[in-house]
């Protein structure tokens, strides 16, 4: 571990002093990726150093442990269990850092969010669903874009489909692929029962064109007459789209625009991510050789989060996390203590995975 440590430190280093050439500078194309891969490695560099900085002061410690003086023994052999410590823990932080990062973190992601059992009721949750995930793209500094969406009958969406860009997007948000149960009593229930209905999210990463690309064969288009609210002009005129690609099957429709030619741009962009997504799973699926992780498997049909309003708690079904404060949670979107848990979980697997 240590040799690829001192490897990447002379590569940091390497980096510094390059980015600090006036041609490389004049180049943006070079100045951006050599920027990218400093940032990738400062952390693991920093701490490095931090660990080689411990590793002297206990060596000095340790030294101090044989001083004549019993006072000047006994603080050396206190300092000497913290440096020891410390050290302990930043070992474990460095071998998380070397552990191969998932290669779509850094994108935006297609957020989908569908009713599922319950009726108007999960239609309800998804909406709740969609303003929680707002509040929390609000916290992140991240900008959300509703894409398509398909009222409930008394409220809601029974689909909706946003565009949420900014950094580190799907490293946070992937992790709320699947179903969500929601337990609580409907406004439409007279008797106050508990009713449970369920809503599926979908978090898939931005493609972009060099990431897919798609054969003009391969696509059947029709389009048609938008149905949804939008005004009168949207329902003259055969401006939605749906998009079918064939060797997969995914269909995709967008009837939001008025235009046929956006409809279909923003078609085109769900379905490029829906068919990346379609390939990150496959892959992930061949290089896991039928092992779930502590995560989950991906599987849109697992239930992986239960929201309890009675109990005002929710519950992270895949790492037993519970907490009481979901009117808290929904109200201001603080998805915080479920991301870090999740991915502490999702690198303690990776790290497993690797040294096995």
């Amino acid at each position: 571990m240590f040799d690829k440590l001192q490897d990447l430190e002379r590569h940091f280093d390497d980096l510094t002093t390059q980015l600090a050439d006036p041609d490389i500078i004049a180049n943006r194309v070079a100045y951006h990726n050599l920027t990218r891969a400093h940032a990738d490695l400062a952390e693991v560099v920093t701490t490095y150093r931090h660990y080689r900085a411990i590793e002297k002061s206990l060596a000095e410690a340790q030294e101090m442990t044989r001083d004549p003086d019993p006072d000047l023994r006994a603080m050396a052999q206190a300092e000497v269990t913290s440096l020891e410590q410390e050290l302990e823990d930043l070992t474990l932080r460095l071998r998380r850092l070397l552990v191969p990062k998932d290669p779509l973190d850094d994108k935006n992601v297609i957020l989908e969010i569908r009713a599922g059992t319950g009726g108007d009721e999960a239609a309800l949750f998804a909406g709740s669903l969609y303003a929680m995930y707002q509040r929390f793209s609000d916290q992140q500094r991240w900008k959300i874009e509703t894409l398509s969406a398909s009222p409930g009958t008394v409220g809601g969406y029974k689909e909706i489909i946003a565009l949420i860009s900014g950094q580190q997007v799907y490293s946070k948000l992937k992790y709320e692929a699947g179903t969500h149960r929601v337990q609580r009593i409907p406004v439409t229930e007279s008797q106050g029962r508990i009713h449970t209905s369920a809503c599926t999210v979908a978090v898939l990463p931005e493609a972009e064109d060099v990431d897919i690309k798609i054969d003009e064969n391969d696509l059947k288009i029709d389009t048609y007459r938008s149905s949804g609210a939008g005004g009168q002009h949207v329902n003259t005129t055969d401006s939605a789209v749906r998009i079918t690609h064939l060797p997969t099957g995914i269909v995709v429709t967008s009837q939001d625009e008025r235009s046929q030619h956006k409809n279909r741009a923003r078609g085109m962009k769900v379905l490029r991510s829906r068919l990346l997504d379609f390939e990150s799973q496959k892959r992930q699926q061949e290089r896991a050789d039928s092992r779930r992780t502590m995560v989950g498997s991906g599987d849109r049909s697992e239930r992986i989060r239960t929201y309890n309003f009675p109990q005002n708690r929710i519950t992270d079904h895949r790492i037993g996390l519970t907490v009481h404060a979901l009117d808290r949670i929904m109200a201001t979107g603080d998805l915080d203590e479920f991301v870090d848990a999740l991915q502490s979980a999702e690198q303690s697997e990776r790290l497993q995975q690797e040294t096995d």
